[in-house]
């Protein structure tokens, strides 16, 4: 039996309009009260979950629950969204990776809690629609200031052109990868994380954290940066709008985020 659900946001739960439709909702409450711990896990920041979660109406439970958010690296209690851990990108990291986009017209973006920095005088289109979907400015900061000490930032990442991307990802991924975890998340964004950081590897430190096995863990994503939890999760639920890599992790696919994806996935499993 599913006694903890986590559920990615962005072409999952989400529909296309960035909104949560109602049998979606329906499904999660449905959940909620029969004692399902619902988690979300997200590459968003806390600043890009705050109105969805409200749209969710959550509130109205009062319970002592998570999130899971910037692709693993913080989480967050949802009763007073405390800060409880966070993996981060330290000031070398910033200096090492900002040299690495030398050659491509990409951005190079850090952030927080609070805070989504460009390195450099302005945000390209890309960055700035990003910025969008998470309900926040983005802010252009000299490399100085970003290595200065008076940020910590949970992750990076490269945005630009989908050919520049994929360019980049070409002939620095391996180099990435090597010291740090790259994940392709949009076709537009690549994203550097901690070694080590994703939300496979914080779903596991919260289910383990609630004594719950991951047999009875389901994952439901679309994204590459969905596939370490849909592989650690007993039920890997891949979105029928998913990445390929996504629906080869997942051990069940759903239908897509415009078609209550989530909500079938939730009314199938939930009762097993």
């Amino acid at each position: 039996m599913v006694k903890l659900i986590a559920i990615d946001m962005d072409g999952t739960l989400l529909s296309e309009k960035k909104h949560i439709e109602e049998p979606q909702k329906k499904a999660i409450h449905k959940a909620i009260e029969a004692g399902v711990k619902v988690v979300l896990c997200t590459g968003r920041p806390l600043f890009g979950i705050l109105p969805p979660y409200k749209e969710l109406e959550l509130e109205k439970y009062n319970l002592d629950e998570y999130v899971l958010l910037n692709n693993g690296c913080s989480v967050h209690k949802t009763t007073d969204w405390e800060l409880l851990a966070f993996e981060e990108i330290k000031k070398e990291d910033v200096v090492y990776l900002n040299e690495l986009r030398k050659g491509y017209d990409l951005d190079f973006t850090v952030s927080n809690d609070k805070d989504y920095f460009v390195i450099g005088e302005r945000a390209n289109e890309y960055t700035k629609e990003d910025g969008g979907l998470v309900y926040v400015e983005v802010q252009p900061i000299s490399i100085e200031e970003a290595i200065s000490g008076k940020h910590t930032f949970f992750k990076s990442m490269f945005l630009g052109n989908e050919n520049e991307i994929a360019r980049f990802v070409k002939d620095k991924g391996e180099l990435i990868n090597s010291r740090y975890n790259g994940v392709l998340s949009q076709k537009y964004i690549y994203e550097t994380l901690p070694k080590g950081a994703n939300k496979g590897v914080a779903l596991k430190k919260l289910a383990e954290k609630l004594n719950i096995p991951r047999e009875e863990v389901m994952a439901i994503g679309d994204g590459n940066n969905d596939i370490e939890m849909l592989k650690f999760a007993g039920v890997g639920v891949a979105m029928g709008n998913g990445t390929k890599m996504a629906k080869d992790a997942a051990n069940y696919i759903t239908d897509t985020n415009e078609n209550n994806g989530v909500a079938k996935a939730i009314e199938k499993f939930l009762g097993e």
